[in-house]
Order: C-alpha cells, then sequence, then structure tokens
C-alpha cells in the first residue's frame, strides 16, 4: 500500500502546477472506509488557497491530466475528494509475491537504522509476589518494544526494578521477627511480603518497631555488610521468582537495573541542577519550579532525602550516555501522568535536547477480573502467576474436548492460555481498562487470541491436505488472475497493509492497532474459505489460492510473533 501511495502522490504532484510537495501530498492520501469510494482518496480542500479554484474544479483538473500508474485502473472526482481504484489483478500479483519472496521478514521497515530505542516496562518492586497490575506493563511495553524491532530499530527492554526505599526497613523488620515461622525456600515471595505486612501492622501499634525499622533501612544506606547481603538476598530470591512469571510470557529484558543501580548517580543531577540555577529552596526541600500553573518539581526532601524524580532523572542521564538513544519510552499506570510530565519538564536541564524530545510516557488503563475471583491469597490482590497458570489448565480442557488425541497438548495449551491473556489485553486501547473473563477470552470464536490461534491452524491444515509445498512453487508462472473473487481481493489488500499497521502501531504507542489488524484479517480469511473452495480440480486455481492462505497464515504468526504471542501448529 506504501508504494502505491507513492506512486498516486508523484502523479497528484506531476499534475499540479505548485510547489506542493510529494510528501506533503502522501500525507494527506487517506484510505476510505467505504470500499464505494475506492482504495485511496486525495482531498483536495487544501490546495484552494494555493491554486485559488474550489477543490471540485482542482480535482477535476487534475483528473483530466493525470497518468495513472499501472497499480490504479481509475480515477473519480466526488465532492472534491480524487478516489483512486486499484488495478486488483496487479496488486494481488504485487502482494502475493513480495509475500512469498520475503516469508517472515515481511512487514519489515528500515525506519529505524539500527538506532536505540529505550523501553522501560514491567519494574515489579521485589520481595513482593507480582501481582495482576504488573500484567498490562509487562506485554504492553513487550509489544512495543517488538514494534520498534521490525521498523529497525534496536529495541532495549528495561526492567527498573523496585529494589530500594524505606519499605526494606520493614522487610527487614519482618524477617528478623518472623522468618522462623516460614518456609522461604518454598514460597519466598509470599513469605516476605507476609513478613512485611506483619511488621507493618505491628508499627502502626508500636512506634519503637517504626524506629527499628528506620534503623534498619539506615545501615542499608550505610553499607552494613550484615545488611546489603540480607537485600541482595531478598533480590535474588525475587528475580529467580519473577523469571518463573516472564518465562511463562515469554518476556526477556536486556537490563534489570532498579533503583537501587541509581544510588551513586543522584548527587550529579542535584549537583547540574544547582550549576544551573534552576534548584531554589521551597520550605526547606530543594525544587524545581516548573511556572505559575504547576507545582514544582521536588529534587530534595526537607529531610535531605531524594525521591522518585531523583533518581528517575539519574536514570535519564545514564541511559543518555550509555545508549545515546533517540526514544526512551516509560510504560506505566495513567496515575503517573503528572510525575512523567513534571520528569520530563526537568530532565531539559540534565541532558541535551535531542535526548528530551526522545522521552515519552505511555499510560494504561486499570485491569481487573469479571468477578473479582481468582485465586486471591491476601485482601484483594491477584496473583499473576495463579491467572496464568489458570487460563492454561481452563485452555487444556477445552481443547481435549475439542481434539482428545491432540499432540503435545500441554505446550498448545500453555500457548493458547497465555495467548488469550495477552491477546485480550492488547486488543483493547491501551489507555482503557481491560476486564478478564476467562470463559470469554478463551472463546474460539470472536475477538479472542484463540480465534486468531486457530485461523492459523486452518491455513496449516488446508495447505497440507493440498499437498502445499512452497518451495516447489514456480512464482512467476502463478495464475494470479484466477484470485478475482471479492473475498479474495479484500483479504489480499488486508494483508498488503502489514506494513502500514505495524508502523501505525509503533508511532502510536498502541498495540490494539496490530491486535485489531490480525482479528480483521481472520474474519476476511473465514469469510474466503467458507465461499471459495481451496482444493479443486483446476490446479492453477488451487495453486494460486494455495498461496494466498499460505500468505494469510504467514501474515497472522508473525503479527501474533510480535504481539508476544505463540502460535500452534495444530489444535
Amino acid at each position: 500500500m506504501e508504494e502505491i501511495k507513492e506512486k498516486i502522490a508523484e502523479c497528484i504532484k506531476n499534475s499540479l502546477n505548485t510547489e506542493i510537495g510529494i510528501e506533503e501530498i502522501f500525507n494527506k492520501i487517506e484510505v476510505p472506509k467505504d470500499k464505494k469510494n475506492g482504495d485511496f482518496a486525495y482531498p483536495c480542500f487544501n490546495l484552494a488557497k494555493v491554486v485559488r479554484n474550489s477543490p471540485i474544479n482542482i480535482a477535476n483538473s487534475i483528473k483530466e491530466k493525470i497518468e495513472l500508474p499501472d497499480e490504479i485502473s481509475k480515477v473519480e472526482v466526488v465532492n472534491g475528494y480524487l478516489n483512486f481504484y486499484t488495478n486488483s489483478s496487479n496488486v494481488v500479483n504485487s502482494v502475493l509475491n513480495i509475500i512469498c519472496e520475503e516469508k517472515e521478514k515481511y512487514g519489515f521497515v528500515n525506519i529505524g537504522k539500527n538506532q536505540n530505542v529505550c523501553i522501560d516496562y514491567s519494574s515489579p518492586n521485589i520481595a513482593k509476589p507480582f501481582h495482576l497490575g504488573h500484567l498490562r506493563t509487562t506485554i504492553i511495553g513487550r509489544a512495543i518494544s517488538n514494534l520498534y524491532k521490525e521498523l529497525g530499530f534496536n529495541s532495549i527492554s528495561i526492567n527498573y526494578l523496585g529494589d530500594w526505599g524505606r519499605q526494606f526497613g520493614l522487610v527487614i523488620e519482618g524477617y528478623k521477627r518472623f522468618k522462623d515461622e516460614y518456609d522461604i525456600s518454598k514460597d519466598p515471595l509470599h513469605s516476605l511480603s507476609d513478613m512485611y505486612v506483619r511488621a507493618n501492622n505491628l508499627a502502626k501499634d508500636d512506634e519503637k518497631v517504626m524506629d527499628m525499622a528506620r534503623e534498619n533501612f539506615k545501615k542499608l544506606e550505610e553499607g552494613n555488610e550484615e545488611y546489603i547481603k540480607l537485600w541482595k538476598y531478598f533480590r535474588e530470591l525475587s528475580l529467580k521468582e519473577y523469571n518463573k512469571t516472564y518465562e511463562l510470557l515469554g518476556c526477556k529484558f536486556d537490563s534489570y537495573n532498579g533503583e537501587a543501580y541509581y544510588n551513586d548517580k543522584m548527587q550529579e543531577v542535584i549537583d547540574i541542577l544547582d550549576k544551573k540555577g534552576v534548584l531554589v529552596e521551597s520550605q526547606g526541600a530543594k525544587v524545581v519550579m516548573l511556572g505559575k500553573d504547576e507545582p514544582p518539581c521536588i529534587i530534595v526532601k526537607s529531610n535531605g532525602s531524594t525521591i522518585y524524580a531523583t533518581r528517575d532523572l539519574a536514570a535519564i542521564l545514564d541511559r543518555s550516555r550509555t545508549y545515546d538513544y533517540v526514544k526512551s519510552i516509560y510504560v506505566t499506570s495513567y496515575e503517573q501522568i503528572h510525575h512523567f510530565k513534571q520528569l520530563f519538564q526537568v530532565a531539559k536541564y540534565i541532558v541535551d535536547e535531542k535526548y528530551t524530545k526522545g522521552l515519552a510516557h505511555v499510560p494504561y488503563g486499570m485491569v481487573r477480573l469479571k468477578t473479582g475471583k481468582m485465586s486471591t491469597r491476601e485482601g484483594t490482590v491477584i496473583y499473576l502467576q495463579d491467572l496464568l497458570e489458570g487460563a492454561i489448565k481452563k485452555a487444556s480442557d477445552i481443547l481435549l474436548q475439542k481434539n482428545s488425541q491432540l499432540e503435545n497438548k500441554d505446550e498448545v495449551a500453555k500457548q493458547v492460555g497465555i495467548g488469550a491473556v495477552v491477546f485480550n489485553d492488547l486488543k483493547t486501547n491501551k489507555i482503557k481498562d481491560v476486564v478478564f473473563d476467562l470463559d470469554e477470552i478463551l472463546r474460539f470464536d470472536g475477538e479472542t487470541g484463540p480465534y486468531v490461534q486457530y485461523t492459523y491452524v486452518r491455513t496449516r491444515s488446508i495447505l497440507n491436505k493440498a499437498g502445499f509445498n512452497i518451495n516447489a512453487i514456480n512464482k512467476d508462472k502463478v495464475n494470479y488472475d484466477l484470485l478475482k473473487s471479492e473475498d479474495e481481493i479484500d483479504l489480499v489488500k488486508d494483508l498488503d497493509k502489514f506494513s502500514d499497521v505495524i508502523k501505525r502501531a509503533a508511532e502510536e504507542y498502541e498495540p490494539s492497532i496490530l491486535a485489531r489488524y490480525l482479528i480483521d484479517v481472520s474474519s476476511k480469511f473465514s469469510r474466503f474459505y467458507n465461499n471459495n473452495q481451496v482444493i479443486v480440480d483446476n490446479e492453477k486455481l488451487k495453486e494460486a489460492r494455495c498461496l494466498l492462505v499460505y500468505c494469510t497464515g504467514l501474515v497472522i504468526k508473525k503479527g501474533l510473533s510480535i504481539l508476544g504471542i505463540e502460535t500452534p501448529e495444530k489444535m
């Protein structure tokens, strides 16, 4: 689609006697929602002031002069729009040949040229179980990372662990008091969390307990060998447990530098701000003023301690030096919008403009279960490990009913169960709240992960029955003119959008654009398959339709992979 748009833009440019550039024309070309209005449309309204004529007259003038490329069969003028209709046979030939040639590389566009993009996501607090609230940041961040890889960027996944803070004073106090009551080796995070809760409850009624917790953290900050060793033990236990969940989700990170990593890097930030004269005293604290209508950004509290903003500024400075990034993306809940707004404003005093321009906060909505029930062990906390294992178990039961002879059923159940959870989240616009209903998300029809996965499995089954081998096909001799039904052409046009979809999803930090696209492709494939027999006596027609099936499966599998979802070969 991109190539055809470029050709249309060039033809329009050549038909105009103005200095308007091809890029400006290209950016105005639309894809009409109604197919009756063509495959592409160019609005002439922006030309009215330049050409000094009405949009309709301008459109008619361009239509008379324009030399259409081979990919376009005709152009029509409708209410100031130029509507372009593609030559279906030419498009089908071009698209399917490109997919067959590029295979798994189809959709890749090297915009980034290996420039670095940092993506900060997941970031759980150590010594606490990985709860449901961490799901969205983890899978949205991973999807955005994969999208940028498809644009030729070097995506760097950063897990900014919450591994420092005064709460560790209470964690240590709880551990010292209650460790003999727990078998930490069996359930480390729930044990540590429970000890912390118990110590915190004691501290509410006994100030001496809180004083001891403060003293614990003070010793930790001072580098006390015993306390540092204990902190490292908690960190290692936590990472070991988190990695079990990350393994289920298929997530990997390039950096686990958490809050503690920046303990010795914050003073430089304070010194820079002070030297530039923007650090002022306010009620005993040191702050950066941000304007009349905004509260100041606190850098050093009145008691001399630093806060999250100080640490995050140190991270920006460090990452600019370490990675020389063109983008640094933070995937956190919408509750932190104000924090990042302030942070990015202050960052301009810390790093060069090219680094501040690349800063972006990607907020997302809440996640909850429909019933609120799902293996809750304390309070209303829902643990992610429980949810994922529950999804796998339910997927296994469903698959057993559908196909009791299924090979590798445990692995397929994992792919379907985890895929259902991930897809349900990513198909939803990130800023909206997500509701999990296991019965709903594990359906094999409707807008679900299993439906898209099953569509891919159907493509494999059809090709196996047809005895199709892509390597045995002479693509130059395939008769694409035989693919002329509306269902076939619509499907091909959808496949052609793949790289555009990836680009838009990355630019808007919106994985739901890709997820929704895969639902649409799956739906169009089902319609094509229901209305057009693939395995027919006519070998040429069979060959052409098998190629279309092959290309559809390839796009679906790759699209799901970008979203972080594995695809079974059989179900």
